[in-house]
């Protein structure tokens, strides 16, 4: 059995965030695993997970696909949940993330790498005492154009926003374009990757 996990803040008001990105994969995933008319489960929200799930089967194999209903610095409930429950091997969980260490555009499927610091994979690597499991490290750092996006007047030495402000912005309009092309790619990978 395989388990994704994309990371995220419930709520409306974090829809469309930086933060976001790993709910956006995870349902282009699941979307992209029903067209390939693999039968999918609706989404059920368990209480004891605190998380929404669905799955399917493709080739015999049995594949959940969650998303953590807690906030992101406590996503790691959730995952500890579900990995003990199916027994799952570290080789066969995959947590899709945003990664400020990685430029808007760009992706890295690693296991046990990085980041530098984010709340939420450290939350599951306490939870689960290890750290060793596959991280799908979505670039959202677009802040090199920071300047073109300061108010006329600001000083030259201002500084980029700061990383836990910045990935609960939305992406701007110019960035949208670009997410949607590194979610088809990374989709299209981690669909090579269950099959």
């Amino acid at each position: 059995m395989k388990l994704l996990v994309g990371l995220g803040n419930p709520g409306e008001k974090y829809k469309d965030t930086r933060h976001n990105i790993g709910f956006v994969v995870v349902d282009a995933l699941v979307s992209q695993v029903s067209n390939f008319q693999y039968p999918i489960s609706n989404w059920v929200l368990s209480k004891n997970a605190k998380a929404l799930y669905c799955n399917t089967r493709i080739k015999g194999q049995k594949i959940e696909f969650i998303k953590p209903q807690s906030f992101m610095n406590e996503s790691g409930h959730s995952v500890r949940y579900a990995y003990k429950k199916h027994s799952i091997k570290t080789h066969d969980l995959y947590v899709i993330h945003d990664d400020l260490d990685i430029k808007l555009g760009e992706y890295k499927i690693q296991k046990g790498v990085g980041p530098k610091l984010h709340y939420g994979i450290s939350s599951i690597e306490k939870e689960l005492g290890m750290s060793d499991f596959w991280r799908v490290r979505i670039g959202v750092d677009n802040r090199a154009n920071d300047k073109e996006q300061r108010t006329m007047g600001e000083p030259s030495y201002a500084k980029a926003t700061a990383g836990k402000d910045y990935v609960l912005q939305n992406f701007s309009e110019i960035e949208v374009p670009i997410v949607s092309d590194v979610v088809k790619e990374v989709v299209m990978e981690l669909t090579s990757r269950l099959e």
